[in-house]
C-alpha cells in the first residue's frame, strides 16, 4: 500500500459516460467513479450498469480504479454491491462508515475475495470509532481512510475557514488511525473550484499533516494535487544523498551518520527509500 502513488484522487459522476471516458486521459492517480452524492436517485441504476460497463472496458492505465457506492442505509447499497463486487476494481469505496460493525457488513456484502473496502470518514461516530476501526483494518481488508470533510463539518456545525482549524483534530486523528493500521488516508476536497491559491494552500496543509493524496472534484485540481504530494526535487536529492551515504561501506554497521551538519539515523534511509520508490 506505501509504494502506489495516490496524491491525487479523482470523483467521476458515474452517470456521465463523457466523465469516465475522459477519466482515462487525466493525469490523477486514483479514478472514483461515484455512484453516490453525483448521481440523482432516479439515475442510480443506469449509472450502476455504466460503471460495470466502464469496468470490463478498461483502459484505465495504471490508474487505480475505484468506485464509491451508495451508504448501508440507503436502497442502493445492496445492489451497487451485487453488480461492483466481482467487476475487478480495486477498491469499494464506502461512505459514512461510522463503526467495525458497518465495515464487517460490507466485507460479508463483499465477500472475502472481494475487492478491499476504502472507508469515509465523514461522521462524529467514525472519528470516536477511529482506534476500532484501524484495529479491523486487517480481518476486513480496510485499505484506506477518506476524509469526508464536507459531510463532517455539516455534521460538527463547525464554521470552516480557509485553515480548516475545526478539523485539525479529526484530520490528524484519520491519518494517526490509518498508519496505526499501515493503509492509506487520503485528504477531502477543496470546493473551492475558483481560487487555485486556496487549493494549492490546502494540498500544502494535508501533506504537512501527513496524508498519501487528496481526493479531488475537478480535473483542473490534478495538477496541484501531484505538485503538492509529490516530493520536490531538494526531497529525491536529499533521498539520493543519504541512501548513497548508507550504501558506503564506511557506514554500513552504523544506525546513525553525520550528513551536511545532520544527524541521520536509519529510520530516514527507510523513509529516503520510500520516497524515491514513490
Amino acid at each position: 500500500m506505501t509504494t502506489r502513488r495516490r496524491r491525487s484522487a479523482l470523483y467521476m459522476p458515474a452517470s456521465n459516460a463523457r466523465a469516465i471516458a475522459k477519466a482515462r486521459t487525466l493525469d490523477c492517480d486514483v479514478v472514483i467513479l461515484d455512484l453516490e452524492d453525483a448521481v440523482a436517485p432516479n439515475e442510480k441504476a443506469a449509472a450502476r450498469d455504466r460503471v460495470i460497463e466502464a469496468v470490463r472496458e478498461g483502459g484505465f492505465g495504471e490508474r487505480e480504479l475505484v468506485v464509491r457506492v451508495n451508504g448501508l442505509d440507503t436502497p442502493w447499497y445492496a445492489n451497487d454491491i451485487a453488480a461492483i463486487r466481482a467487476t475487478g476494481v480495486d477498491a469499494v469505496l464506502v461512505p459514512k462508515v461510522s463503526s467495525v460493525a458497518d465495515l464487517l457488513t460490507v466485507r460479508a456484502s463483499l465477500g472475502e475475495d472481494g475487492p478491499p473496502i476504502w472507508a469515509m470518514i465523514e461522521t462524529c461516530a467514525a472519528i470516536l470509532a477511529l482506534p476500532a476501526l484501524s484495529a479491523a483494518a486487517a480481518e476486513t481488508r480496510l485499505t484506506a481512510l477518506i476524509a469526508g470533510t464536507n459531510d463532517l463539518a455539516k455534521e460538527m456545525r463547525c464554521r470552516l475557514g480557509a485553515d480548516r482549524m475545526p478539523l485539525i483534530p479529526a484530520l490528524t486523528a484519520t491519518i494517526m488511525a490509518a498508519r496505526a493500521a499501515g493503509i492509506v488516508a487520503l485528504d477531502g476536497v477543496c470546493n473551492a473550484l475558483d481560487d487555485p491559491p486556496r487549493f494549492t494552500a490546502e494540498c500544502a496543509q494535508g501533506a504537512t499533516l501527513g496524508f498519501d493524496g487528496k481526493t479531488l472534484i475537478h480535473p483542473s485540481q490534478i495538477d496541484a494535487a501531484n505538485a503538492g504530494f509529490g516530493p520536490s526535487e531538494e526531497e529525491l536529492a536529499w533521498a539520493r544523498q543519504v541512501v548513497a551515504a548508507f550504501q558506503d561501506p564506511e557506514n554500513a554497521d552504523k544506525g546513525a551518520i553525520r550528513l551536511d551538519g545532520q544527524m541521520v539515523e536509519r529510520l530516514h534511509l527507510a523513509e529516503a527509500e520510500a520516497m524515491l520508490a514513490l
